[in-house]
């Protein structure tokens, strides 16, 4: 019922971080501790704290970055002039590329067929976006320049009408009297519904905080929005440290396949998202083999500077009460200690929010539970503007 494209939007420019050699990643070794990997994790983030305090006299990169955009749109779509149909836009976790969604897509459009237009946004060092930039990313990097992407796709790229006609791969930039209108009064024919996972939550957070305008709701699913105190700062040095030694190449998809199948975090997704891990996250390198699309480097270096997340948080509490969010949180016993911060952090801003929790699913929540996601956004759909659900046909 949808026709797909990709697109291409210029990044923001000059980025706030300066342009540095990226880093080397350290060799793989089945030897290393738990502890050895929380001390990679801790010298990455060290590393990244000098490089802020160092960049306040540095010169801003202004290499020319790209963002990548996935376009979902009804085929039979019919413009109403009463009401301003659903655009949903849709942020994806560190790591992941944008058509990882597309199984939560699946569920959710038989479920509620009435969103008009979707878009699935990639941030500059993520699966295709990555492999364009790939000769002008950094050594650093600062999660506001993914908030500023995407401000500056939604108010000077997304087109005005949802139309069925093909777009041009690189979308023309609207004129500035557009772009000024939608940061003062929002969209003039969309109503914007912005879906983010973890990093991608807390950029599309961060953007609504600066407009707040052109949202009309949020879906934060388990959005990495804290404080990184306590036990969370001693996890994120894990997780920063276990992206820098993980495996980035096979011999072929089919054996990607096998490795991620034997893998405790892999062998849990929902089967089809795996494959849409797979199909879309790997790439044909020079010598045959298949490899990650976006770098672990890459990936180590958006964890290991979570300022902006911090800065989010403490922000939170002021963010425009006309935007209704949902919190879509995990619930599996892994999560158990982190769940007194997920608690603080869904009622961070109270009024006009609620939220759900998905007792069977850790933090990967688009990748374990498609489905379930897909049927709690396509109930928020149909409370918060009155659709009716449809019945599903999976």
């Amino acid at each position: 019922m949808y026709n797909i494209s990709t697109h291409i939007i210029p990044a923001a420019n000059p980025r706030v971080t300066p342009d540095i050699p990226v880093p080397e990643l350290p060799p793989r070794s089945s030897k290393r501790t738990l502890g050895d990997i929380k001390k990679l994790g801790l010298d990455l983030m060290e590393r990244q704290v000098r490089q802020e305090e160092d960049s306040h006299f540095s010169v801003s990169s202004d290499k020319l970055l790209w963002n990548c955009v996935n376009r979902y749109v009804k085929k039979d779509h019919k413009a109403n002039v009463r009401t301003k149909g659903i655009t949903l836009f849709l942020v994806q976790a560190v790591g992941f590329p944008m058509e990882m969604w597309e199984t939560t897509l699946c569920y959710l459009l038989a479920a509620s067929g009435v969103i008009d237009e979707i878009w699935s946004w990639e941030s500059v060092q993520h699966g295709d976006a990555a492999l364009l930039n790939r000769q002008n990313l950094s050594g650093t990097f600062d999660w506001i320049d993914n908030t500023r992407d995407i401000a500056n796709f939604l108010i000077n790229y997304m087109p005005e009408e949802v139309e069925t006609s093909a777009l041009p791969v690189q979308l023309h930039r609207l004129p500035a009297s557009i772009g000024e209108s939608r940061q003062k009064c929002g969209f003039s024919s969309r109503t914007l519904v912005a879906t983010g996972h973890s990093f991608g939550g807390c950029s599309v957070a961060l953007a609504a905080l600066h407009f707040p305008a052109l949202f009309s709701s949020m879906i934060l699913i388990d959005a990495m929005i804290d404080t990184y105190l306590g036990y969370v700062w001693e996890n994120t040095q894990r997780m920063v440290g276990a992206s820098l030694i993980r495996r980035e190449q096979w011999p072929s998809r089919e054996d990607a396949l096998r490795s991620f199948k034997s893998s405790p975090v892999f062998s849990v997704w929902h089967p089809d998202v795996l494959q849409l891990y797979v199909d879309y996250g790997l790439y044909e390198d020079e010598s045959g083999c298949v490899r990650l699309k976006t770098p672990p480097i890459q990936e180590a270096l958006i964890l290991a500077t979570p300022r902006t997340s911090r800065e989010t948080w403490e922000l939170m509490e002021r963010l425009d009460e006309n935007i209704e969010l949902l919190w879509i949180l995990p619930g599996s016993p892994s999560q158990e200690m982190f769940k007194e911060g997920k608690k603080q952090r869904a009622w961070r801003r109270p009024a006009n929010s609620s939220n759900i929790v998905i007792k069977s699913s850790g933090h990967l929540i688009p990748e374990e539970a498609p489905e379930e996601l897909a049927q709690i956004m396509a109930d928020f759909l149909h409370r918060k503007y009155s659709i009716s659900p449809t019945k599903p046909k999976l």
